[in-house]
Formats: structure tokens, sequence, C-alpha cells
């Protein structure tokens, strides 16, 4: 039996589309989430997207307080039915890209919080980015997503689906792919299969860096044009005022091929290009 089905059916709720809506249904699957957070009892949790409350009350009775974040009102007044009995539970409704993580423990502003959720796959970047823009306030985060953005995410070097997102993260975090989720535990079904993460945040850059956002900047230019040489990508990139030949002998210096293609570098080799350019 699925709380999840049985409560859409109470309470007559159709997912909405301009929410990205999809409920999970496996009571199973809910509960290795939860798992994989390693919670304790001294902590705070956010699930962003909470929905009917179902992992909400999960976490519930493994915390010390939750923060529930919902951007949907009809939503907010179904979980405040439902958990009107979790005396340690916060509902917020709010987009979680505008929720500032430290509003989550106010009182012991030093103790990061643990973050978990089903997130909608249409602004799954958005949040990886927003998470990693709140990291000194956020120990780690379990996430639900589309199989193939985490793919990407943990991808190592040398492959296709690695990226942008893959080095800009793992300089920040340990990245996990935990498990596989069948389109086939969602309501409504979707096309796409998706898989659980999990992203360790450290207090400072795996490498250090002499500065972060040029890091940044410099990490998107070599991926602007996946097919080019990382020497043709960086040509390009306004931030670096060199040569065709400066670029070259700056590359052989750190012993960097410029013909390479960004995909192939190191987040190792990302950090020393970085440096060498700032």
């Amino acid at each position: 039996m699925s709380t999840t089905l049985d409560l859409l059916r109470i309470h007559h709720v159709r997912p909405l589309r301009k929410y990205g809506q999809s409920f999970l249904t496996d009571d199973q699957v809910f509960l290795k989430i939860v798992a994989a957070g390693n919670l304790k009892k001294d902590d705070v949790a956010v699930e962003i997207g909470a929905g009917l409350g179902v992992m909400t009350a999960m976490l519930a009775d493994r915390v010390s307080r939750v923060v529930a974040v919902e951007v949907d009102p009809n939503l907010v007044d179904i979980l405040r039915e439902n958990l009107r009995e979790k005396k340690n539970v916060e509902i917020v409704n709010r987009d979680i890209l505008t929720y500032d993580f430290p509003e989550a423990d106010p009182m012991t502003p030093e103790r990061k919080i643990k973050v978990m959720g089903n997130i909608p796959y249409n602004i799954t970047s958005e949040i990886l980015f927003h998470l990693l823009a709140c990291r000194n306030h956020v120990h780690s985060a379990v996430l639900l997503m589309q199989k193939e953005v985490a793919d990407r995410i943990t991808a190592d070097p040398g492959v296709k689906a690695y990226g942008i997102p893959t080095v800009i993260l793992s300089m920040y975090a340990d990245l996990e792919n935990l498990f596989d989720v069948s389109n086939r535990c969602f309501y409504p079904v979707p096309a796409v299969q998706s898989s659980v993460i999990r992203l360790t945040f450290h207090s400072a850059p795996r490498y250090p860096l002499k500065d972060e956002e040029f890091f940044r900047r410099l990490v998107r230019a070599a991926f602007a044009q996946r097919r080019k040489t990382l020497l043709n990508n960086l040509k390009s990139f306004r931030k670096i005022e060199m040569s065709a030949a400066g670029l070259a002998a700056v590359l052989a210096g750190l012993g960097i091929d410029g013909a390479r293609r960004a995909e192939s570098l190191t987040l190792a080799e990302f950090a020393a290009l970085s440096n060498a350019f700032s």
C-alpha cells in the first residue's frame, strides 16, 4: 500500500505541471532516501518539496527539527493537516530558490543543516547551485533527481557526461550516486528514470583557489563549445587578456596540452588553470 496514493485520493490532489510535480509513491524508496541522510537526533533537516508530507513525517521521527519547504499553497494546507501532531515540523510556503538556509536553525547558526528532497526536475541545476552558494550552512544534501542529471553530476573526467556542474560542484563537495529509482515509482509516471545522489559539502575548496569566482567563470568558458579544444575556448574567454601564443605557453608550463578538450581535464588541472590565469 502506498501512503502517497492514499493521500492523493483522500485530498483529491492532481499534480500541477507548473510546479513540475511528480509524486514518489513507493514508501520503501522514501525510507531508503531518509536512511541515506545519516540523520542524528540533534540534526535539523530541510526538505525540498515536502509534497504530501510522507517523507516529512519520517524525518520528524529522526531529527530534532524539520523545515518542510513547499511552493504549492494547496499542498501546504494538506501538510498542515497531515502533520499537525508533529510539533517539531515547520511548514514554509516558498520557492526553495528564495529560501535562505540559515533560517532553518537561527538559534544555532554554527550547526550545519541536512537537506533532503524529491526535487523538481525542471529546476535541478538551479537548486544545486543554490545549495552550493549556501554551503557554509549546509552539511549535506540527499536528493532524488532525473538519472541523466545525476549521471552528469557524478561523472568522471573523460566521459561525455562530465561537464560544468560536475567540475564546479566537485570542487566543493563529495558527490555520490547512491541508487536508481524506476519511473514506475512515481505518479504521474515520468518519461525518464531517476537517481538519488548525496552531496557532502566542504568548508573550503578541494584545491586552493586564488579567486573562486574566476574559477567558476573559467570552467564555464572551457566548456563553452564542447567540440572545440581547450585552447580555442580559452582564446574566446574575455577575462584572459593574452595572445594565443601566450595562452599556449601557460598551458604548456602546466603540462596541459591545449589540443585537449575540457571534458578530459581533472579537477586539479582546472584549479591549476584558474590559479595560473587569475
